[in-house]
């Protein structure tokens, strides 16, 4: 009980972050466009917590969140078609199979380009995982601001290789979150099927 308490004490953001991750999560399976509110403000907590960590790739990508997150909010809300001259909100849908080439382009380009910086210019130990979580993340979180149903594929694979990455890292808070992530991606994609039938 006082190793949890010390752990607590001493990685406030962590909690913190967890907290909104959690929130987040529940926002995004319900397809909430508010989960993106969340999307906001957990990245900000993480940027703090990576760096820390040496998880700089992952640093990185919060910045991007926080940019994809405001323009997810607006896709969310009014990117539908417009219905009587006013815009709709934006419906869960299959990724088109055109978007696929370049889903695959895109993961290829990103991890290189990513592997290269932290090889480059970091002391990162985990640079082809730092490097595999990012990429997918990037792509899924581009996926999932045109509520395509496939970014909790993704979202599966990211949270399961992050669990494991942060407990090699030592981040458990975020280890015990993302394992949670795991499981509720599966579930995520079950409701938004269903949403989406």
């Amino acid at each position: 009980m006082e190793s949890i308490l010390a752990y607590i004490t001493e990685n406030p953001l962590q909690i913190l972050g967890t907290v909104i991750g959690v929130v987040y999560l529940v926002q995004e399976i319900k397809a909430s466009s508010w989960m993106w509110l969340s999307s906001i403000i957990m990245p900000v907590i993480s940027l703090f917590v990576y760096f820390r960590a040496g998880l700089y790739a992952d640093f990185g990508i919060d910045i991007y969140y926080v940019i994809i997150a405001i323009y997810g909010f607006w896709a969310w809300k009014w990117g539908g078609k417009a219905d009587k001259g006013k815009q709709t909100e934006l419906p869960i849908t299959k990724t088109p199979a055109k978007a696929w080439p370049w889903i695959a382009a895109a993961c290829v380009v990103i991890f290189f380009a990513i592997r290269w910086i932290l090889v480059s210019f970091t002391n990162s130990t985990v640079p082809n995982a730092d490097s595999f979580t990012t990429t997918l993340s990037i792509v899924a979180m581009v996926m999932l601001s045109r509520k395509w149903i496939e970014q909790w594929w993704f979202w599966a694979v990211v949270d399961a290789a992050s669990t494991c990455l942060y407990i090699y890292k030592g981040i458990y808070g975020y280890a015990g979150l993302y394992a949670v992530y795991t499981v509720l991606a599966f579930y995520g994609y079950a409701r938004w099927a269903r949403k989406m039938a």
